[in-house]
């Protein structure tokens, strides 16, 4: 079959070069549809609910909606996991799928149990379905600035911008954030009510009854039919001022008469700061689950410019968190690499090849190979992201491999063939096909190699497939082009003729020919040599750090804040500022600082008020006084040592939100304690985080402050409310109302739809004591304290209550510095088991990103060894030689060496990207003995002597063995010295694959030949004695 392929390539040279110019155009055009983003579609099948229910306390928040929701929720088909968070006013539930699931059928799985169950919640309960978005999904945020109010500004973010950036394809949602949402307030006065025999429900009925258009029907007039519309919609405040609410002895008693009105701002849940200075008014751009990050930037920058001169004078918006700049950053650091890995190959090939016309048909390859691995992206729906891209670069060595052997085969033809007439296209045709097999089968082993990455699941599945994925489609392309695209531009450029070989490859081969007569002179000194060698990267191996993932520098820091459960929104605001004010003060690499404290509006992040979220806008590298992030992050640490009752932690945007998808918790370490009672959890919580705060490498060891939020407990007298007519329900709607406020309709004004407010007085809410001077309006007309019919306790409670599967939780997190994840968890878990005792009913897990490197080092335990027994059963098939295929196979080990010593002269991790570094090397290890062993079979079948076989052989297989193991080492150092976003998954994987190739290669070319002049034939070591 490969013969007929490349006859027929040979046969049909012009159709091949048209194919050839089609596949091209194919390949930029695929490659400009390409979505691009940072990195790729970490996310798994997601589904939020957020439910919103004023005024409501946590523990309420759990029993009454969070619990009954997910007793109906927890039936549904492929969900892997249940998680919930109750907070003050909200309830926050996710539901995590099986990997493969359709989001639109689980979305619709849960929108049909949440229907079915919110007619048995609360009547104020709102919300539903979150928008279709991912934790990479937060891909654009600004300010809005000028002399405006908060309330000005937040208008015109919420009716003006909003709206324009919502429509743009691939935008799932805008979050308005900080400012103040203007609405129409009705303040009551409790004695002017009672005085008039009214209560707040009647009030609060009148309001909703008296604010609506309608239309009646049609009336003919003439010929003409006239439509009938009733207007009775509020616009004004007078017009809520002169509703009526009843009447007395036939006069209307208006809502003017017994509450003020007046335009307000709705109750807020979060704020957002800037700089130390002031209050501030943020917008945050979602993109859709699949959406192409950098179209959906660029189409927002254009809008946003577009919109600017027709907002009010003086006000402007401040970008300050642009995904565009980290997938410019990110893809630029790959396609750097590998233009400078290209760069460097060709030049490689020059040197070794010594004919620059050989050398450009080689180089050929790379461009043609990248165009159709493109197409191949492109059908499979693949992003250009850094891991895909990244590929790309790690295969630009491994792709050249077969068109030079290919071409330095039909160089080293004999150059008599054609004067005994042997036509030109045959003589290559036969070099070609005499090298097809081999070619085919070691490119097949390293493509094989790769498969097991494609098992990988959860995080690292979905990072390390786009990887395999391509590095397959690009070597897959590269062999198919060998075989039928390079025999053809051979055949036009290369001329015809022996080439001498390069002086440089010659110094190269007297100096290998002395140093392999001398090996297999002294057999066993080598053999011992490599087993020594061997057993030395043994004994390294278990002293290399382990962990998941190395750090991504996405280039930006964001500081979470941790304050007293008990602070309120406003001494919430001013602790950011003074954080900010500090940081801007004593750290110069930080220009601008943007904090948001507490929930947003769509409730997708329902922070409490003491939780704080600060965005650090760093100054351009070359400003920088510290050397890299890692000193500025402990001079931020430093600087902000001294607040006393906060806790402060560092993590990057796309981090934290990753962290918190996979886990629903922000770090590298998630402890996990699930038991029923929250004061044991708090207990075993606090326990745990003192013993990870001792343990070495320790670093913003951080537990849920669940206790220290002060509630004051309403206990209702029932005999005594009975007495005056009134309810619980009515007391308790009625404080409500007062204190938190209760939106009773929407007025639209100018195309904006204002919310209508009955809400207490401010001063209501300015102390205990005048809380309980509140006086409630009774039928009877006058009005009674609140301190008459119920008793005021001040009580703790907590801050949220957690779930997951249903059973209730807390955490302790931490991140891990100066020291690998896996050897930190060991010996955390080591003391926690000794000094921990759980009671009944209470148990602990291990989560975050160490529960992902468990995952998958399992994975990669099955299936590295189906992947080498496949490679075997290939070798097997080639080889037709069990012994032969079993001295290729023993190459791998020898060749791990290399890597496993790099690793610990780097320092770097045993990490999931020098895992793939490692799997690489097999593949590697097993091309270069494969095309060795073949060669040598070649001579052994034309009748040559074992020993003229092994050292003729070797040194004939030298020059394509050492142009594979260099080209592809230097095609790494590119991804080695790189230094942008991407640079550290990169540079383990290069380090692992350099440092192998070295040993990999100096094993192929010295151990193998002594190997197979002992163990290559049934009895070869006698016949090579015999010589």
């Amino acid at each position: 079959m490969l013969a007929r392929l490349i006859a027929f390539s040979l046969a049909q040279r012009l159709l091949l070069a048209v194919l050839t110019v089609l596949l091209a155009a194919a390949g930029y055009t695929a490659f400009q549809r390409l979505p691009i983003d940072a990195f790729p579609d970490v996310s798994s099948t997601q589904v939020k609910i957020i439910l919103k229910a004023p005024g409501m306390t946590p523990e309420e928040v759990e029993s009454r909606i969070v619990a009954p929701v997910e007793q109906e929720l927890l039936g549904i088909p492929k969900q892997s996991i249940l998680r919930s968070t109750s907070k003050y006013a909200i309830a926050d539930i996710t539901l995590d799928f099986e990997e493969g699931t359709d989001v639109f059928w689980a979305r619709q799985q849960v929108g049909e149990r949440l229907s079915g169950v919110m007619k048995d919640l609360p009547a104020s309960v709102s919300g539903g379905l979150a928008p279709i978005t991912t934790p990479l999904g937060e891909i654009f945020m600004f300010t809005i600035e000028g002399p405006q109010s908060l309330m000005e500004k937040r208008s015109v973010l919420e009716w003006t911008i909003r709206p324009l950036l919502r429509n743009i394809p691939g935008v799932a949602d805008v979050n308005s954030l900080g400012g103040q949402v203007r609405s129409f307030e009705v303040i009551p006065d409790p004695e002017a009510l009672a005085a008039r025999g009214l209560s707040l429900a009647a009030l609060e009925a009148a309001i909703e009854t008296n604010n609506r258009n309608d239309g009646a029907g049609r009336l003919n007039s003439g010929e003409e039919s006239l439509l009938v519309r009733s207007d009775g919609n509020i616009r004004t405040l007078d017009d809520l001022k002169a509703i009526a609410i009843t009447e007395k002895q036939g006069v209307a008693i208006r809502v003017g008469d017994v509450a003020e009105v007046r335009t307000g701002a709705l109750t807020r849940y979060g704020v957002v700061t800037r700089n130390g200075q002031s209050e501030a008014v943020e917008g945050l751009v979602l993109a859709m689950r699949g959406a192409n990050a950098r179209d959906v930037v660029t189409q927002v920058r254009s809008r946003l410019a577009a919109v600017a001169p027709s907002l009010p004078k003086g006000m402007e918006i401040q970008t300050f968190y642009d995904r565009g700049n980290l997938v410019e950053r990110a893809t630029g650091t790959v396609i750097s690499a590998l233009a400078e890995a290209g760069v460097l190959v060709v030049i490689l090939l020059y040197v070794f090849l010594g004919n620059l016309r050989s050398a450009l048909v080689v180089t050929c390859i790379l461009p043609l190979s990248a165009l159709s691995t493109f197409i191949l992206m492109h059908y499979f729906g693949l992003s250009a992201n850094l891991m895909s891209l990244g590929g790309l670069a790690i295969a630009i060595g491994m792709l050249v491999d077969a068109a030079v052997v290919v071409v330095e085969n039909i160089e080293a033809s004999p150059s008599g063939e054609q004067s005994k007439g042997i036509p030109r296209l045959h003589s290559i045709y036969r070099a070609v096909r005499e090298v097809a097999l081999p070619v085919t089968s070691g490119i097949s082993v390293i493509m094989i190699v790769f498969l097991p990455l494609l098992t990988l699941q959860g995080l690292e599945g979905k990072l390390f497939a786009p990887v395999a994925m391509t590095i397959i489609f690009a070597l897959g392309a590269s062999l198919l082009l060998s075989l039928t695209v390079i025999p053809v531009l051979a055949s036009w450029m290369l001329r015809d003729g022996h080439h001498a070989t390069p002086v440089i490859v010659q110094k190269m081969e007297a100096v290998y020919r002395r140093i392999l007569l001398s090996a297999l002179a002294h057999q066993r000194w080598w053999m011992g040599g490599a087993v020594a060698a061997l057993v030395s990267a043994l004994l390294i191996f278990p002293f290399l750090g382990k962990s998941f993932m190395p750090v991504l520098d996405e280039g930006d820091i964001i500081l979470q804040i941790e304050k007293l459960p008990s602070v309120n929104l406003q001494e919430s605001a001013r602790i950011d500022m003074a954080v900010q004010k500090r940081i801007l003060e004593k750290v110069p690499e930080v220009s601008a600082v943007i904090a948001r404290a507490g929930s947003d509006e769509l409730g997708l992040d329902p922070m409490g008020l003491n939780e704080t979220d600060s965005f650090l806008v760093l100054k351009p590298r070359a400003e920088w006084h510290a050397k890299n992030k890692a000193e500025l992050t402990e001079k931020l640490r430093e600087v902000t040592a001294d607040f006393p009752g906060v806790n402060f932690s560092f993590t990057q945007p796309i981090e934290m939100r990753t962290s918190e998808m996979l886990s629903g918790v922000r770090g590298d370490l998630a402890v996990k304690i699930y038991g029923p009672d929250p004061v044991i959890l708090d207990q075993l919580s606090e326990q745990v985080s003192k013993l990870l705060n001792g343990v070495d490498g320790a670093q913003d060891v951080m537990r849920t402050q669940n206790e220290g939020v002060q509630y004051l407990q309403v206990e209702i007298d029932r005999v005594r409310a009975g007495r005056l007519g009134l309810s619980v329900e009515q007391i308790q709607n009625d404080l409500r109302m007062l204190v938190e406020g209760k939106q009773s309709g929407i007025v639209t004004e100018k195309a904006q739809r204002l919310p209508v407010l009955i809400r207490g007085g401010e001063n209501l809410r300015m102390s205990p004591e005048l809380f309980a001077q509140l006086r409630l309006p009774v039928s009877s007309g006058i009005t009674i304290a609140l301190s008459e019919i119920a008793t005021l306790k001040h009580t703790d409670g907590p801050v949220k209550v957690e779930r997951e599967n249903a059973s209730r939780l807390t955490v302790v997190r931490a991140n891990v510095k100066g020291r690998d994840l896996v050897s930190f968890v060991a010996e955390a878990q080591r003391i926690v088991a000794e000094k921990v005792s759980l009671p009944a009913g209470y148990r602990i897990s291990w989560g975050g990103q160490f529960e992902n490197q468990q995952r998958a080092a399992q994975r990669l335990m099955v299936v590295v060894p189906v992947a080498l027994a496949l490679i075997f059963l290939l070798l097997f098939s080639s080889l037709q030689s069990l012994r032969q295929a079993l001295l290729v196979l023993a190459n791998i080990p020898f060749a791990l060496i290399g890597g496993v010593v790099a690793l610990g002269i780097s320092g770097e991790y045993l990490s999931v990207p020098a895992s793939v570094g490692f799997i690489a090397l097999m593949g590697i290890a097993v091309l270069n003995g494969l095309v060795m062993i073949s060669y040598f079979n070649q001579l052994k079948a034309r009748g040559v002597a074992i020993r003229e076989v092994v050292t003729e052989g070797a040194v004939r297989r030298f020059r394509p063995v050492m142009m594979t193991a260099s080209i592809t080492a230097f095609g790494l150092i590119p991804l080695l010295l790189a230094s942008g976003p991407g640079s550290e998954i990169q540079k383990p994987l290069a380090i692992v694959v350099i440092g192998g190739l070295i040993s990999a290669t100096a094993l192929t070319l010295f151990l193998l030949p002594v190997l197979f002049s002992r163990f290559g034939y049934a009895g070869s070591a006698d016949r090579q004695h015999k010589e």
